[in-house]
């Protein structure tokens, strides 16, 4: 049976709106967060010292973002931060979106940084096709795939990438630090490693 035009153009609409959603929704509770940050602390530093400073907000969204990293390591913020997971895991649509976010975040500054064992997979035994990727995982027992690794691969000049499962003896640990790595993917090749 065919879907009628409308339907189509519904489903591509939420589809759109999924990819949308999460980015703008953050985007634009950052602006507010900002906009009062720092309209209040230009209100008190005008009180105070009869001073303004423009964009003062940021100054304060920054320090605030780095003194809740600092307090989230101490062993009073950890009861907090396990109640808002868990409060976060039980919640439906919000699960898949935190779980994923959160994810990412610490792969690239979290104590547990998945993106450091830089790799070259060949991924064309014909032509000797090669891509240079991360390895994420070495155990996919739990997938029921022993003998493979997962590997993401970054695409250039965009924040997404691929993760393939192969064979652990197509891959070749490289011998650079991680970040240098990742320039040289993200850049397409053209920074120089």
């Amino acid at each position: 049976m065919k879907m009628p035009i409308f339907n189509k153009l519904l489903k591509y609409f939420l589809q759109g709106l999924l990819y949308l959603a999460p980015t703008a929704i953050t985007l634009y509770l950052i602006y507010i967060i900002f906009n009062v940050i720092d309209s209040r602390m230009r209100l008190i530093l005008a009180r105070l010292l009869h001073i303004d400073i423009p964009g003062i907000g940021i100054l304060v969204l920054i320090l605030f973002i780095t003194l809740l990293g600092f307090i989230g390591k101490s062993i009073f913020f950890k009861p907090v931060n396990m109640a808002i997971d868990s409060f976060m895991a039980k919640t439906p649509v919000i699960k898949l979106v935190y779980s994923s976010i959160r994810d990412l975040m610490s792969a690239f500054v979290g104590n547990e940084k998945k993106f450091n064992r830089p790799v070259l997979v060949k991924v064309n035994l014909i032509s000797n096709l090669e891509k240079i990727g991360f390895i994420t995982q070495t155990d996919l027992t739990e997938l029921n795939i022993p003998g493979k690794v997962c590997v993401y691969f970054p695409h250039s000049y965009n924040f997404s990438g691929e993760m393939f499962i192969v064979p652990k003896e197509h891959v070749t640990p490289l011998n650079i630090p991680p970040a240098e790595a990742m320039k040289f993917v993200v850049s397409g090749g053209v920074t120089k490693v």
